[in-house]
């Protein structure tokens, strides 16, 4: 196409091509390892460490596909492995894992104050948690830390909602 159709195509191209660069990036972390690593920790916080059988239920896959995945997380320095024995997670991991942790906390407080129900909060977060670019993140930190604040301001809200 020729003439103002062809800039209007170019001009598409170019506003996709920086949305798509736009898109957070979370150190090479899928949401995958992501999971492995939030699980790993919650077994790690009640038993003492974790088993591939034990990760594996509590993600609902394959004992071989959590293995492989525990020898990739080793291999990145996020997991102490030895095979056939229980698995902690190594400062790093344990890094990684505490900040899905907190960034879970915020979503699911936040969702709460909002009158959600607990299933539609949980959904919502495993939906969305691995997708939030860190200033969103710190900017609905800021939003809960508010409405703890100042319970009015959220109760307004929330009435304010009801009438919509």
């Amino acid at each position: 196409m020729t003439g103002q159709g062809g800039g209007f195509l170019l001009a598409v191209w170019l506003v996709r091509a920086k949305t798509r660069q736009r898109r957070p990036a979370r150190l090479g972390r899928s949401e995958s390892t992501e999971d492995h690593l939030e699980r790993i920790q919650e077994l790690v916080d009640r038993k003492g460490y974790a088993r591939v059988t034990d990760t594996a239920a509590a993600l609902g896959l394959s004992r071989s596909a959590v293995s492989n995945m525990v020898r990739r997380l080793a291999q990145r320095g996020f997991v102490n492995y030895e095979r056939y024995r229980g698995f902690t997670l190594t400062p790093a991991g344990r890094q990684v894992a505490q900040h899905i942790k907190a960034r879970h906390k915020i979503l699911s407080e936040m969702f709460e104050m909002l009158g959600l129900d607990a299933a539609t909060v949980e959904q919502e977060v495993e939906d969305i948690e691995h997708h939030l670019r860190p200033q969103t993140l710190a900017t609905f930190s800021k939003l809960v830390s508010f409405w703890r604040e100042q319970p009015d301001q959220l109760r307004a809200f929330l009435r304010y909602s009801k009438r919509r």
